[in-house]
């Protein structure tokens, strides 16, 4: 038998193969409600393609590794079909921290015994919870998020009947792995998302000299925290956590600067002897706490601190109680308010003039974050820094992991 005519066809089929799994995408978005303002998107094939090819490329990972769970069971016996984009959303006037998704059951009775497997609790009702994560079996569905405050709407809204709202991918994401979205009536605005070697970065321009300008300013420091911001960028980071708070704080500029510290803290309590005298006692345990100073800047500074004095954040000592760590002190100078801690004040670092934000990891935050599981402190652990930077309407996140032996993709 010619063995051509038996290799053309077998190519023919590889490429045909290769085509529909890689290539071939399904870029209608059926599970996204018409009231989402912002909308996050993971091209599952690119994702496969690009770990595929980390891992051929790296003969080290070849072997497995040693420290998986065998109890768990791997994903993919989990009886959910991975869809060709991976739709996380946000509605409309929710908390920020409520997200939620809505994937495909293959099989809705392997799924929910792979969840009880997962030690999810089951709440009756085909609803389940771990931790922070709520789960609702609907037939063939299953809505997943971060509460389940909204999961009657995303039924009405998505799973309904009725419901025939679709989305086209292409109005969200352009040929990278993954985006974000936020939306406003009519007006989306498209943020890409590119896994590189070591690290991730999200952004809405592709003007690499204006982040390189902004990242060269900010890296000679050494703080925990270093953070300058405009009157927009303050609005746009405090909306994100309340709104009232956005539309009432007006302040034209905030600078700030945090360490962090590993403190002994006193306990004092009393025990009574044997002839009922009491007795007083210390204890000790260590602590972590920030030494920080945060400097607001206002045309009109004493509405912000007539503002805190509304919310009861300012109490007789002139504290400011809405930050937790005590001691501190609030002041009003002109047209400049000023919170800083008085255990070890700590200076504001010099004006750069941009807009950016930056967190350098350290030990003692994740080392003081006990409700964390291994895997999530294994991450936390291996990410140097987060950087954030704007000018004009560029906007840039970078997530920059440490130096390893493999890539994130494989790390992670």
């Amino acid at each position: 038998m010619n063995k051509k005519k038996i290799i053309v066809p077998l190519l023919l089929l590889l490429v045909v193969a290769v085509y529909f799994t890689v290539f071939r995408k399904d870029k209608k978005l059926r599970y996204i409600p018409q009231n989402a303002d912002a909308v996050v998107l993971i091209d599952t094939k690119k994702l496969t393609g690009q770990y595929l090819f980390s891992w051929l490329t790296h003969p080290s990972v070849w072997s497995g590794s040693k420290t998986k769970s065998k109890s768990s069971g791997p994903a993919k016996d989990s009886g959910v079909r991975v869809p060709d984009f991976l739709q996380i959303f946000h509605i409309k006037d929710t908390r920020f921290s409520e997200w939620y998704t809505i994937l495909e059951l293959k099989d809705p009775q392997k799924f929910i015994i792979y969840l009880k497997k997962q030690k999810f609790t089951d709440k009756g009702n085909n609803c389940f919870q771990k931790g922070q994560i709520f789960l609702r079996v609907e037939g063939n569905n299953c809505i997943a998020g971060t509460s389940d405050s909204a999961f009657k709407t995303i039924h009405k809204q998505v799973l309904h009947p009725s419901a025939n709202h679709i989305w086209d991918a292409d109005q969200l994401i352009h040929n990278t792995l993954g985006s974000i979205s936020f939306i406003s009536g009519k007006k989306i605005q498209n943020f890409s998302i590119e896994l590189n070697d070591d690290e991730i970065e999200i952004r809405n321009s592709s003007d690499f000299e204006i982040f390189n300008d902004i990242a060269s300013k900010i890296q000679k420091g050494n703080h925990f925290l270093e953070l300058e911001l405009d009157k927009e960028n303050i609005r746009n980071f405090t909306r994100f956590f309340n709104k009232d708070t956005a539309d009432s704080l007006q302040a034209n500029s905030l600078k700030a600067v945090a360490d962090l510290e590993q403190v002994n803290d006193t306990i004092i309590s009393y025990e009574y002897d044997d002839n009922f005298n009491e007795v007083e006692k210390k204890t000790f345990q260590k602590i972590i706490q920030p030494n920080y100073i945060i400097d607001l800047q206002s045309d009109n500074a004493v509405k912000i601190w007539e503002y805190f004095q509304t919310k009861k954040w300012i109490n007789s000592e002139n504290q400011f109680t809405a930050i937790p760590f005590q001691p501190n002190k609030i002041s009003l100078n002109n047209n400049r308010v000023v919170i800083q801690s008085t255990w070890k004040p700590v200076k504001l670092s010099p004006q750069l003039n941009e807009n950016y934000f930056l967190i350098r990891n350290n030990a003692l935050l994740y080392s003081s974050l006990k409700s964390l599981t291994d895997i999530e402190k294994k991450v936390i652990s291996d990410i140097d820094y987060v950087m954030y930077g704007n000018r004009a309407q560029n906007y840039w996140l970078k997530i920059k992991a440490k130096k390893g032996d493999l890539l994130l993709i494989l790390r992670w």
